[in-house]
């Protein structure tokens, strides 16, 4: 498993924070979690948890820290990028499809 963070590098401000923002993924939301932890970020920051597009937006100077701890750095938008996000797609659909099949033994249908 692995962690990744890519050269977005968005300028927008949020809240009273003005920074260029990238993007904070991982191959499973629990390292996406663990490693945020790592870096300090709140578990209530994270976008979209438990679907295909889970993530952390991180400013520069996180970007820079999650590197240094060991996170791999990708282009926005990248072959990398995208396999990431078509892996992460494919896995939130099995995973979907299995939850169905066992509510449905449930079911009795």
């Amino acid at each position: 498993m692995t962690v990744y963070v890519d050269d977005m590098r968005m300028r927008a401000t949020v809240g009273r924070i003005t920074a260029n923002w990238s993007h904070l993924m991982a191959d499973s939301d629990d390292e996406l979690h663990t490693f945020a932890r790592k870096l300090g970020l709140r578990r209530s920051w994270a976008q979209h948890p438990g679907k295909w597009d889970s993530h952390y937006d991180v400013t520069d100077s996180i970007r820079d820290k999650a590197i240094q701890l060991g996170a791999v750095p990708i282009g926005y938008m990248s072959q990398e990028s995208m396999d990431l996000v078509h892996r992460n797609f494919l896995e939130c659909n099995a995973a979907k499809s299995q939850q169905s099949e066992q509510g449905a033994l449930f079911d009795g249908t």
